[in-house]
């Protein structure tokens, strides 16, 4: 491969025109230095190798820089790395920013990125590491201070995006820290726009600004991020003034907030799925299925197709979209919104068939269906409870009698990642903005030394798809690469190791006098908050 910067190579994604501005406009700017936010899904650590949810992306995003940053349209621009160059098929090298220090004054060096790379691997008790993002990575080496040099198992064009989702830390600060330490803020050194103040699990954030940051000056002195798991409280609390913008604001209020005088909007087309997960690891006795009798099975139903079929096709999810969601999700056979990388335009939704469902159910040999739970968190996603209830009373009506459990997010997380559950509610994002991710990180047989599956609660494995996967991510030319990803999207489609449900629309609700710019990837950050 010719020597080449391929800074310029990574897509900058395009996405359909969202029904209103991606940033609003007032007519006054806010008083104070003081932001107040309201987020609906719950923070669970300050640790940014912990757990790749957006919650926890929020905080970190605050506190620490990435080589690489993502953009709010889901392209990648440079931040501590100044540009990077492929001067191999296998060998890429980042120039770093000169003169970034640490929150506690220290310099910010090539080592402190090795460090790093090895640290997100291997976080102790992580519910959904890091791992996927770096299974490229074979090694990480500081040439100089300001010079790092990555050589990979074999071709990796999507590098650059992947690492602009692993968050970096200090080596001086983080050996031999615990994810403890970064709760207290003990360790939570970053080199970001914002300094570590307080976090109080399942309550609040809050950081100050970071005068000595490389990049621009941020509008607010102090920030600080709610965790407000219920809709109506966060937008009474938007309403009130009591908080200057708020996310996800529930769909049965949005009219009332257009309506509203001191009240602006912004949305765009976001990157995330729902999707059921059904578990792969208990060929035996799953838990939380049952024959219709109430009997144990010994064998799991959920490892027949036919029967993920059945479940598939029993969904309306079009029904779900219109009115449980109220327009704000589009219905999905697949983890990707149209005009991303690796969209493959012949995977429809698929077709609502209840009489389609109950025949695969008696090919299967299932005519008097069976009995299951589906495990929902009821704090994290819009209308996330709501969705798996709607999903139920349809799988009831084809004779698959169901029910629902659902549990805050900080519970439901840890038994979820354990296998515990045979059915549960899920939401991905994908980081890298691109059709890999989920191949490799959500479907891919779970491998902690490969760093593949990091976050396949469902143990799915399909070796198949896993080299097809594995020939995309170390294919450079574009087009052969996306139709490699098309290809993986199909078969997952066909095997169903997910049950893709809608893609959402990303919605936030802010007071008139600030502006927002609406992300892709659904985060919330003070950085976008600007007054008019």
């Amino acid at each position: 491969m010719r020597r080449r910067d391929l800074a310029r190579a990574a897509l900058a994604l395009p996405f359909a025109a969202p029904a209103l501005s991606s940033t609003a406009r007032a007519q006054a700017p806010a008083a104070g230095g003081l932001l107040n936010i309201a987020i609906g899904g719950g923070i669970t650590s300050i640790d940014p190798h912990f757990f790749a949810a957006s919650p926890n992306h929020t905080a970190a995003f605050h506190l620490f820089d990435r080589l690489v940053n993502r953009t709010a349209k889901a392209g990648i621009e440079p931040c501590l790395a100044e540009s990077w160059t492929a001067v191999s098929d296998t060998v890429w090298e980042f120039k770093l920013r000169p003169n970034v220090t640490w929150h506690d004054g220290q310099p910010f060096t090539a080592d402190d990125v090795v460090f790093t790379y090895t640290r997100a691997r291997n976080v102790p008790n992580s519910p959904g590491g890091f791992g996927s993002y770096l299974n490229a990575v074979k090694t990480a080496e500081a040439v100089e201070p300001l010079l790092l040099r990555i050589t990979t198992h074999s071709p990796a064009p999507v590098l650059p995006r992947q690492l602009s989702s692993v968050h970096i830390v200090s080596r001086h600060v983080g050996e031999g820290a615990t994810t403890a330490d970064y709760n207290s803020g003990k360790a939570a050194i970053g080199t970001g726009p914002y300094k570590f103040t307080r976090y109080v699990p399942g309550d609040r954030f809050e950081v100050a600004r970071n005068d000595a940051w490389w990049g621009p000056k941020q509008d607010w002195e102090r920030v600080v991020i709610r965790h407000v798991s219920a809709p109506p409280a966060r937008v009474a609390a938007l309403l009130s003034g009591e908080v200057a913008l708020i996310d996800t604001p529930p769909a049965s209020d949005l009219p009332r907030l257009r309506s509203a005088p001191n009240i602006d909007m912004v949305q765009t087309q976001g990157l995330r799925v729902i999707y059921l997960g059904p578990d792969f690891s208990h060929p035996e006795n799953p838990p939380e299925v049952t024959d219709i009798d109430g009997k144990p099975f010994g064998k799991s139903p959920l490892l027949d197709r036919r029967v993920r079929q059945a479940l598939s096709v029993s969904i309306n999810r079009s029904a779900i979209a219109e009115r449980v969601m109220l327009g704000m999700a589009s219905p999905t056979g697949q983890w990707l919104a149209p005009g991303t990388f690796g969209f493959a335009p012949d995977v429809k939704p698929p077709a609502f068939d209840p009489d389609r469902a109950k025949a695969l159910l008696a090919e299967a040999g299932f005519p008097r269906g069976f009995r299951i739970t589906i495990r929902t968190p009821n704090d994290r996603y819009p209308n996330d409870a709501a969705t798996a209830q709607a999903v139920a009373q349809m799988w009831t009506r084809v004779g698959i009698q169901t029910k629902v459990e659902a549990m805050p997010w900080s519970a439901y997380v840890p038994r979820a990642a354990g296998q515990e559950y045979s059915m549960c509610l899920w939401g991905w994002g994908s980081g890298t903005g691109e059709g890999s991710n989920v191949l490799n990180g959500v479907i891919g047989t779970y491998d902690k030394e490969k760093g593949r599956g990091a976050s396949n609660d469902g143990r799915y494995s399909n070796p198949e798809l896993d080299a097809l996967t594995e020939r995309a991510l170390s294919t450079i030319d574009d087009a052969a690469r996306e139709k490699l990803i098309q290809q993986g999207v199909a078969m997952a489609a066909e095997d169903l190791p997910i049950i893709p449900l809608f893609m959402l629309t990303n919605a936030w609700a802010l007071q008139k006098g600030l502006t927002y710019e609406a992300r892709a990837d659904e985060l919330t950050l003070a950085m976008g908050v600007k007054r008019v």
